[in-house]
């Protein structure tokens, strides 16, 4: 052990999380229809299958692009041997362009502020790098995506203080939980560079308000801050309210001649978006030109393929193709996700209400056997092992309160789904046939006793009277 180092021996990745030994769970034993029928269905898992027919078909109307040829001829050669990390132009026009449509064309972006990475992975710990030092803080509201534990934290040494949010107001972030987790940092001594947050939020699959984008805005031009938006699910969207980009935010402030203007940082992917976690594509926006001066020097060690930016920078670039997929996404996450919580409601489990996502955070307290994090695990492995589905338990996305999982929707077929809302309902209802048994059982048991009681009581009402006689 002495011959590695400290990085390689420490046990700061995370992969003991239960939102990572659940997969290995499914792994062992993955559910398949013809296969594998009694297996591990994969709910853990937050990827877009619901469209790849749509981007298919582009391909096969499009086979200069998959061929990699350019009015018929090839350019392989040009691609294999082109390399720079600045990304080919072509692409990130197209990128951008996809970004701001998105959004609605409210805002619009910059090609020379993004810059390309492996995936919003590696975009998300480039960023810690660049904004922070080793042992200096990022705050973030709970609860939050398992994976950050070893984006942020691992390789950086930043450390991770929670805005502790709850369910009695939809886990939104407030004034207050904002102000405690800063002073909960500078107790324990530890210097706050930042706000990370997701939006749409993973796991809870719901937007950030207004009013809370501007809250963040306040707080981080009071505290001298920055702020990281991590977008890479605002192509999810399918109900109202729509998703609102920090992006917008500022430029409906008037921030572009302040100084939070070049503070806050935007994460992208198409991961979510497209359903290309695969192609490992991911983005920085920033405004700051030293931030993105030094995170194109740091992609070096994560950079995009020339053959992918190719590819997809003729996908987006089509943009009649490119709104279709976009609405059409939107219809079919809705569809599906409105199966999800049908299932969840016949199996009487709720959810929190959400917009957005590739997942449901969902409720289930009521059958914890106890109010605890260790009764919510105990759960979870009767879900993983005995239900045989795998599903992410609140704890590992460090909400503060016992008994949510985030279940996902996306990933699977609608005959797979509606499997799984068939197994999770027939263990609820052995739950609840089991507690109505035990309440019976209880109940003569209690019944008997009375009378017991009210004969033992009268046989001694009746031995004292004819004494008295």
């Amino acid at each position: 052990m002495g011959l590695l180092s400290g990085k390689a021996t420490c046990n700061t990745h995370g992969q003991d999380s239960s939102y990572f030994l659940g997969w290995q769970e499914y792994e062992k034993n993955p559910y398949d229809e013809v296969q594998n029928p009694t297996g591990i269905i994969q709910m853990g898992l937050a990827e877009n299958q619901l469209s790849f027919d749509l981007l298919e078909s582009w391909l096969d109307r499009n086979p200069d692009a998959a061929g990699f040829k350019r009015d018929g001829r090839s350019i392989f050669r040009e691609l294999a041997l082109f390399q720079d990390y600045h990304g080919l132009p072509a692409f990130k026009k197209a990128l951008v362009e996809f970004m701001s449509e998105i959004r609605g064309n409210k805002v619009t972006f910059d090609t020379s502020k993004i810059v390309l990475t492996a995936g919003a992975t590696s975009a998300n710990e480039t960023l810690m790098f660049c904004l922070a030092e080793p042992g200096e803080a990022f705050l973030l509201p709970t609860p939050y995506y398992p994976g950050f534990d070893r984006d942020l934290k691992w390789r950086t040494g930043v450390e991770i203080v929670p805005i502790q949010c709850t369910s009695l107001n939809g886990f939104q972030i407030t004034e207050t939980a904002l102000e405690e987790a800063y002073q909960l940092a500078q107790k324990r001594h530890l210097k706050v560079k930042g706000v990370l947050v997701t939006n749409p939020s993973n796991p809870l699959g719901t937007t950030m308000s207004r009013n809370e984008l501007n809250l963040l805005v306040n707080f981080i031009t009071e505290k001298n801050i920055h702020l990281i938006s991590d977008e890479i699910y605002s192509g999810t969207v399918f109900s109202s309210p729509g998703f609102v980009s920090i992006m917008e935010i500022l430029k409906d402030r008037n921030c572009e001649d302040t100084q939070v203007w070049n503070r806050v940082h935007i994460v992208y992917s198409l991961s979510k978006d497209l359903g290309l976690p695969g192609f490992r594509v991911g983005a920085i926006y920033s405004n700051d030109d030293m931030v993105v001066a030094a995170a194109t020097k740091m992609s070096s060690f994560g950079l995009v393929s020339s053959q992918t930016q190719y590819l997809l920078s003729a996908l987006l670039s089509d943009k009649k193709f490119a709104q279709n997929y976009i609405s059409e996404n939107k219809k079919r996450l809705k569809q599906r996700h409105r199966k999800l919580v049908s299932g969840l409601e016949k199996a009487g489990i709720s959810c929190l209400k959400s917009n957005a996502g590739l997942f449901c955070w969902v409720d289930m307290r009521h059958l914890l056997s106890s109010n605890t994090f260790e009764a919510e695990m105990e759960l979870w492995k009767k879900i993983v092992y005995d239900v045989k589905l795998n599903i992410s338990p609140g704890s590992s996305c460090h909400c503060t309160e016992p008994g949510w999982f985030r279940v996902c929707f996306a990933n699977m077929s609608e005959d797979t789904l509606k499997l799984s809302m068939q197994r999770l309902k027939a263990f609820v209802d052995s739950i609840t046939t089991t507690l109505h048994n035990q309440s019976n059982h209880q109940s003569i048991k209690n019944s008997r006793r009375r009378s017991l009681t009210k004969w033992v009581f009268r046989l001694s009402f009746d031995d004292r009277m004819t004494g008295e006689r």
